[in-house]
């Protein structure tokens, strides 16, 4: 069994945005495969969605608290479903990383993503895989890193998502 937990906040307010490509990459999952609906899951501060790939059980979530809050629904979340850390997938935006690019790590420190930074808390450690999808852009370093994060996607980016979720779920269910 493998959990795949995608980082975002949760609200319209926040569609669509890059911290939110977590959430989407997740949409994307689900949409391709064999997933039941969406379920509001209170005890786990999750939505959750169940599937397959292949032989291997899938368990997708989405944290219902708010970024800098993560570790709350994963620690809930791990232990609810009895799962190992190395059965544990992080999907997120990553600063540090440009625009298109993605990187696995495994064991890895947060970088300074303050949803990563409460999960490694929560947990206790950083024994987990992350999928890393970088947003950073030329506007980056005009605005602050929270306000551009917590923006939309430019138009020449939008032109480009559908191609780059698909190509970090190649990367990711290749991994398992």
């Amino acid at each position: 069994m493998i959990l795949i937990v995608g980082l975002g906040n949760p609200g319209l307010k926040f569609k669509n945005t890059r911290h939110n490509i977590g959430f989407e990459i997740l949409d994307q999952i689900r949409k391709n495969g064999d997933f039941s609906v969406w379920e509001n899951k209170k005890r786990l501060k999750a939505r959750v969605s169940v599937g397959q790939s292949g032989d291997k059980k899938l368990i997708l979530a989405k944290p219902r608290t708010f970024m800098n809050n993560s570790g709350e629904s994963v620690k809930l979340l791990t232990a609810f479903y009895k799962l190992p850390l190395s059965g544990l997938w992080v999907v997120h935006d990553d600063l540090d990383l440009k625009f298109g690019k993605i990187r696995i790590k495994e064991d890895s420190g947060s970088g300074g993503h303050k949803g990563i930074e409460s999960i490694i808390s929560s947990l206790g450690s950083k024994n987990f895989k992350q999928l890393k999808i970088g947003v950073l852009n030329k506007t980056k370093n005009k605005i602050d890193a929270k306000k551009f994060v917590l923006q939309k996607f430019a138009k020449e980016e939008l032109k480009k998502l559908k191609d780059l979720k698909e190509e970090a779920i190649i990367s990711l269910t290749s991994s398992f």
